[in-house]
Parts: C-alpha cells; sequence; structure tokens
C-alpha cells in the first residue's frame, strides 16, 4: 500500500518530486556533517600567550579590549577588521558572551569568525558560554577558565565570574597569589566579564541612567548579585594596587572608579545595545596604550544605529535574526524544502481524494 502510494505521488510531476526528495536528502547529509565535523581547536588562549610570548614586548606597546559580540555579525565583523589592521595593536581581548549560548554551532560560527584574525585574541568566559552546557565546551576549546600571562613590565588576570555571583574559593586563594606576583611588576591589569558593580545604579552613585528594577525593598543591576564578594574583590584589587580593571557583561561604555582603582566597562562588540544614551550606549572597542610615563585607555567607537528607542528595537530584532540565520542556514533550508514537501503532499492527495 505505501510503495502503491510513493508511486502514485512520483507519477505526477516527477522531475520536480524528484529534485525536492534529492535535495532534502543532499541537505539532511550535509547538516549532519557540519554538526558532527569537529571544531578543531584545543587550548586556544595558550597558543595565544606562546604568540605573546614569542613578540618579547616591550613598551610601549598597545592591546585592545572588547566584549559582548555574543554571535553578532556585521558590528563584530566591523570590529575585527579594525583591530586586525591597527598596526599599533599587537593582541587582543574578549571579555565573554561570545557566544549566545554554548551550542556547539553557535561556537563554530566564532570560530570561523576569529579563524582569520592575524593577531593573538585571547578570551575570558561569560555566562553566555555556561547556557546550554557550554562550560565544558568553552575549556576544551579555550583552556582555564582563569589564567595569567606578562607583557612587558605588565601582569595580566583574567579570572571567571560568569556564574554572575563571585569566584569559587580555589580562584579566590589562585587570585591573591597572582596578585603578590604581579607587585614585582610596573602595572596589573585585571579582566573578567561580569562587573562588580551596576553604574546605571542609582544606590551607586552614577545618576546618568537609572536602568534598574526595583522589587519591594531589593534592587537587581546587570553586576556580581553577591554584593559581599563584589566589595571583597573591590578592596583586594584596592590593596594589591591594581592599574586598570576592565569588564563586560553590560551592552554599554562606562567607565569610573571602585575603592579608588580605575574601572572600565566595554560591552558595545555587537550584541544588542541595551540603551540610548549618546555617552554610553554605542558599538565600540578599547586601545589600552601602556608605556613607561602610564596607562591610557582610548575609546574607539564604530557605526551605531541611531539613539532612538525604536530604532534600537529593531536594530535588537536584526541582530539575532542575522546571526540565527548565518548559523542556521542549512537547517533553515532543510526546513523551507520539508515544509514544501509537506505542502505539495497535501495538495496531491486532496486531489485524487
Amino acid at each position: 500500500m505505501r510503495n502503491r502510494t510513493a508511486t502514485a505521488y512520483l507519477s505526477e510531476r516527477k522531475a520536480f518530486r524528484l529534485t525536492l526528495l534529492a535535495l532534502i536528502l543532499l541537505t539532511a547529509i550535509l547538516s549532519l556533517v557540519s554538526y558532527f565535523t569537529p571544531l578543531g581547536v584545543r587550548y586556544w588562549n595558550y597558543k595565544a600567550i606562546k604568540r605573546i610570548e614569542a613578540m618579547r614586548i616591550k613598551e610601549p606597546f598597545t592591546f585592545a579590549v572588547f566584549g559582548d559580540n555574543k554571535n553578532s555579525s556585521r558590528a563584530f565583523k566591523g570590529l575585527l577588521r579594525r583591530v586586525a589592521t591597527d598596526r599599533e595593536i599587537l593582541f587582543a581581548m574578549d571579555l565573554g558572551d561570545l557566544v549566545y549560548d554554548g551550542d556547539k554551532e553557535k561556537f563554530r560560527y566564532f570560530l570561523n569568525q576569529i579563524k582569520g584574525f592575524p593577531k593573538p585574541l585571547l578570551t575570558a568566559i561569560g555566562n553566555h558560554e555556561l547556557r546550554e552546557g557550554g562550560r565544558a565546551l568553552y575549556y576544551r576549546l579555550f583552556g582555564p577558565y582563569y589564567y595569567s600571562f606578562t607583557a612587558g613590565d605588565s601582569y595580566f588576570i583574567i579570572l571567571d565570574d560568569a556564574s554572575e555571583v563571585g569566584l569559587e574559593p580555589w580562584e579566590w586563594d589562585w587570585l591573591k597569589e597572582e596578585l603578590g606576583k604581579a607587585q614585582s611588576y610596573r602595572y596589573r591589569f585585571v579582566f573578567f566579564h561580569v562587573p562588580l558593580y551596576d553604574p546605571r545604579n542609582p544606590q551607586q552613585g552614577n545618576l546618568e541612567s537609572r536602568i534598574v528594577i526595583k522589587l519591594g525593598r531589593e534592587m537587581f543591576a546587570h553586576c556580581l548579585k553577591d554584593k559581599s564578594q563584589a566589595d571583597k574583590l573591590a578592596k583586594l584589587f584596592a590593596r594589591y594596587h591594581v592599574t586598570h580593571i576592565f569588564a563586560s557583561h553590560i551592552h554599554a561604555y562606562y567607565t569610573g572608579r571602585w575603592q579608588g582603582v580605575p574601572f572600565t566597562i566595554t560591552g558595545g562588540a555587537g550584541a544588542e545595545l541595551v540603551g540610548n544614551n549618546p555617552k554610553h550606549d554605542f558599538y565600540h572597542y578599547l586601545k589600552v596604550h601602556v608605556g613607561i610615563e602610564g596607562v591610557k585607555v582610548e575609546l574607539v567607537k564604530l557605526p551605531t544605529p541611531p539613539y532612538h528607542w525604536v530604532i534600537r528595537l529593531l536594530e535588537t530584532a536584526w541582530v539575532y535574526l542575522r546571526s540565527f540565520v548565518v548559523i542556521h542556514w542549512l537547517n533553515l533550508i532543510l526546513f523551507t524544502l520539508l515544509a514544501g514537501l509537506l505542502i505539495d503532499l497535501y495538495w496531491s492527495f486532496k486531489r485524487r481524494g
């Protein structure tokens, strides 16, 4: 009965239907091959550090910092192009939310984006990397969640606070030891994804923006949820004379001081922008100039949508739609072909009905 039904279906518009079935089979095979193809990367950060060490960097030198590209396409591509062609920049640091979630194909897309990047690029883990069980995959691809290295007379410490709560006890011990080692260096830089405090929170002294959710007596903000951990870290960084702290997580640009230590929040690498304040809410990256005379953090703005909330909402929708299509284009083609087959089957049987 099934054979007769299939034969009857193929007896009409045979060329079209055979072609449709062949395309479905081909697309399904390509999709499976793509999914099961290994990502081909192991311990990315370790290899980047080796490249930096081989440069034998001395002051003055410049490095770039950015964060929250989150599988974006157009803006992040433009950022990488600018950093790659800037002769001053020797290496770059991406502060996390490299991907929308920990799905293997989203990591594949990010790796394809940076595959041809000519300079050492280091990463910090963000909270979006933890989704869909992505923590283990991040480790296999990029290496330890927290690490350190040196360049010139500067000590670089990269932390894992992607849980949005704080550091685990063993990471605290490691951090204190690293800060102790860093005292013999002229400069000490610390990098992590989730900022200690949210500068938009009016309770924390910044009145320029009040994007805070108030629930009863609690104030929630885009920063570490455990304020005692944030306070403890801020005091620790001050005690060990950290030169500058860099974080992201907030899709904007902010700068200031925590316990007297300069900080910069840089979350404008391509993910959706969270507001429409011209002072903060734009695509950007940082150039950090390190010399014997001091450290200068330079803001580099990138093309950004107009500062109107309707346009920003449309831009957000476009960012996610574009990245979804780019990452899942094979599956979308397969879905479209299968939908076409079902519609054709329905009308074929209806005519026979």
